[in-house]
């Protein structure tokens, strides 16, 4: 099977959820009121940071995960403490693994294995810590790990490609890892990110980061600017370059390419990037 590993023992899923003809709209009915049993059931499991599902088309759901340990250990889980609401999703799935789930935990991680999209990119602000360890010391430090409000978003950035150089682009977001991650370092408030080939020629920008949204894509002009104007070149209808110093259009561009999440679960939505470290001790753990 295949594993994401960022650093240490983090990972990330992309699952693809292909649909049914014409049970899109079913599926955003019905799966709003099933998010309590995700919120559930990733505490429950205690090695998932940030989950959620996304509507990237009308024939694709997306449900993706930030996590701690091995690819096939997380499947078994989500199979175990997720299966009854995964059932009810998988009525509108095409070619569904079979059900329930959590009598066929192990063929359930097969299919999910097959409708994995491994990361172009990844990124952890603290690859050393895990979601145990993190909400265990979070008590003790006088910042609840369940505070209620959180401070955390969830940012689902779709970039459309041109299909003749969609290849080149991935190629060219693989070359710039390391100045990705640099620039995420700089930006201090994103705590997990990845980016992903999707369906139609799409790259899916998939991050964690500390609000308000305002800072959160300044940051992003100033830090990710040079290289967001790269990518900028190979996209349909872009935004104004260079992004550094068109902030504002850049805002209004990443608002119309930024999809909501059905579902936002943190393991920790009380504690900031710069308070995570903090608990464990750390400031960004060197890169390999």
């Amino acid at each position: 099977m295949s594993k994401t590993f960022v650093n240490g023992d983090q990972s990330h899923l992309t699952l693809i959820l292909p649909l049914k003809s014409s049970r899109f709209r079913q599926v955003l009915e019905q799966l709003p009121p099933l998010t309590n049993n995700l919120f559930k059931a990733a505490d429950a499991i205690d090695s998932i940071h940030y989950a959620r599902f996304v509507a990237l088309s009308e024939k694709t759901m997306l449900f993706l995960a930030d996590f701690d340990g091995e690819f096939e250990t997380l499947l078994r889980d989500l199979a175990r403490h997720l299966g009854p609401m995964l059932d009810t999703i998988f009525e509108h799935v095409d070619n569904p693994p079979p059900s329930p789930l959590a009598n066929n935990i192990e063929v359930f991680a097969a299919w999910a294995a097959g409708h994995h999209i491994d990361p172009i990119m990844s990124y952890s602000a603290y690859p050393g810590g895990t979601v145990h360890k993190i909400r265990s010391l979070a008590p003790d430090s006088g910042v609840s790990a369940n505070a209620g409000l959180s401070e955390q978003f969830a940012f689902l950035m779709i970039l459309p490609i041109k299909a003749h150089v969609f290849t080149i682009t991935e190629l060219l977001v693989h070359g710039a890892a390391g100045r990705l991650i640099a620039a995420m370092d700089d930006i201090g408030t994103v705590h997990f990110a990845h980016l992903v080939g999707l369906e139609n020629n799409q790259l899916g920008f998939f991050t964690v980061y500390d609000g308000p949204c305002e800072e959160y894509v300044q940051g992003f002009a100033e830090k990710l600017g040079p290289i967001f104007d790269i990518l900028c070149k190979f996209a349909i209808d872009p935004p104004p370059m260079p992004a550094a110093r068109n902030v504002d259009a850049l805002t209004r561009w990443v608002a119309a390419h930024n999809v909501t999440p059905i579902g936002f679960y943190a393991a920790y939505p009380g504690l900031r990037v710069h308070e995570v470290n903090a608990l464990l001790g750390e400031t960004l753990v060197a890169r390999g």
